[in-house]
C-alpha cells in the first residue's frame, strides 16, 4: 500500500492520490476547509473507514485550506482531475464542490460531511430527498440536549455568552439555541453575544464577555473551533465553562458537550462515499443527521471541571 502522498501548495493544500476499492480505477478527492481537531478528526476517521472498505492510499487527493477564499480554488482543481467522487467537508467546503461540479457541467457526485444545515445551506431540496447528485452527513447540535447537560452540571448558569462567526452552520445552530432560550423560559436563560470574522477575535470575544456570562456556548464553529485552546484558557481564568458542539472542541479545553463524535462522522460519510462508488445515486441516498442516529453521549473534560471546580463525581457520561 502506497503512503498518502503530502505537498503543500499555494496555501496549504495536502495532496494524496484517489481510486475505489475493487479495481482501483477510482479517484476520490477531499476537501477539507481548515485544519483544527474536529476536521482533522473526520478525515483521519473517513480514510481509516474506506480503508477498511478496501481502498488504498493512493486512491486519494487530499486538500486542505486555510479557512479563507481558497475552497473554490481547490474545488475546482478536484473537478479538472476529473475524480470521480469529492467528498467536502464543512459547508463552505460543500458549496464550493457543488458549485464548482455545476460550472464546468461534470457529472461528480459530491458527498458532504460536518454540514449542519445543508437544506438552509443550498445544497440539498430535503434530508430525504437531495434533489441533486449529493448527499452526505450533517452534525447538526442536538441543542436541547446541550442545555440538559448544562441544566445537569452547573444548574446555578442562567446567562450564556455565545460567541460565533457568521459561517452558514454557525448561524443555523445559533438560531436554535437563540430559539430554545425563547421558547423555554421557565429555565430563566438569557444570552449575550460576541460575533467574530476570523479565528483571532475570538479570544478579544470571550474577553468581552467575561463577568456578565455564567458559561460560554459555541456551535459546531469552525473559526471558533480553531481557536479552542486560546478560547478555552481565558474562560479558565474567568471560571467560566463552555459548553461546545463537538467532543473535539472539549478535548481542547472546553468544559462538557453532548454533541457530535466527529470519529463516527466521518466514518458514516466514508460509507456514504463507499455507495456512492458502487454504483447508487446519490440523490437516492439520504442525508444522514448523526444525532438521530446515534444519540449523542455526554463528554466532559476532567481537567478543565478540576481548573473550574465543578465536581463531576457523579457524572454518566464520557470522561476525557
Amino acid at each position: 500500500m502506497k503512503k498518502l502522498l503530502l505537498a503543500v501548495i499555494g496555501l496549504a493544500l495536502i495532496f494524496g492520490a484517489c481510486s475505489p476499492s475493487g479495481d482501483g480505477s477510482s479517484r476520490i478527492g477531499v476537501l477539507q476547509l481548515m485544519h483544527h481537531t474536529s476536521l482533522d478528526e473526520i478525515r483521519e476517521a473517513f480514510l481509516a473507514e474506506m480503508r477498511s472498505l478496501g481502498y488504498t492510499d493512493d486512491q486519494f487527493e487530499i486538500m486542505v485550506g486555510t479557512g479563507g477564499g481558497d475552497m473554490p480554488t481547490m474545488a475546482q482543481t478536484l473537478v479538472g482531475m476529473n475524480v470521480d467522487v469529492i467528498m467536502a467537508i464543512t459547508t463552505p467546503g460543500a458549496q464550493s464542490a457543488y458549485t464548482q461540479v455545476a460550472a464546468a457541467g461534470a457529472d461528480i457526485p459530491v458527498v458532504f460531511s460536518a454540514v449542519s444545515n445543508p437544506v438552509n445551506a443550498g445544497l440539498v431540496e430535503s434530508l430525504y430527498r437531495t434533489g441533486g447528485n449529493i448527499t452526505g452527513t450533517s452534525d447538526a447540535l442536538d441543542v436541547a440536549a446541550v442545555f440538559a447537560l448544562a441544566r445537569e452540571l452547573t444548574p446555578d448558569v442562567r446567562t450564556f455568552g455565545l460567541v460565533f462567526s457568521f459561517e452558514p452552520n454557525a448561524v443555523s445552530i445559533m438560531d436554535e439555541i437563540r430559539a430554545y432560550i425563547r421558547d423555554n423560559p421557565q429555565f430563566g436563560f438569557s444570552y449575550l453575544e460576541a460575533a467574530v470574522t476570523s479565528t483571532a477575535d475570538v479570544q478579544d470575544a470571550a474577553l468581552s464577555l467575561v463577568g456578565s456570562v455564567d458559561a460560554f456556548m459555541v456551535a459546531t464553529d469552525n473559526t471558533v473551533a480553531a481557536a479552542m485552546a486560546v478560547f478555552a484558557q481565558v474562560a479558565i481564568d474567568a471560571g467560566v465553562p463552555i459548553y461546545t458542539g463537538a467532543d473535539s472542541m472539549v478535548r481542547d479545553g472546553g468544559f462538557a458537550t453532548a454533541g457530535i463524535d466527529y470519529t463516527k462522522l466521518g466514518a458514516e460519510t466514508a460509507r456514504l462515499v463507499h455507495e456512492v462508488l458502487d454504483g447508487t445515486p446519490a440523490s437516492y441516498l439520504p442525508v444522514v443527521v448523526m444525532y438521530q442516529v446515534q444519540p449523542p453521549t455526554p463528554i466532559v473534560n476532567a481537567d478543565t471541571a478540576s481548573a473550574l471546580g465543578i465536581d463531576i463525581s457523579g457524572f454518566r457520561g464520557i470522561v476525557y
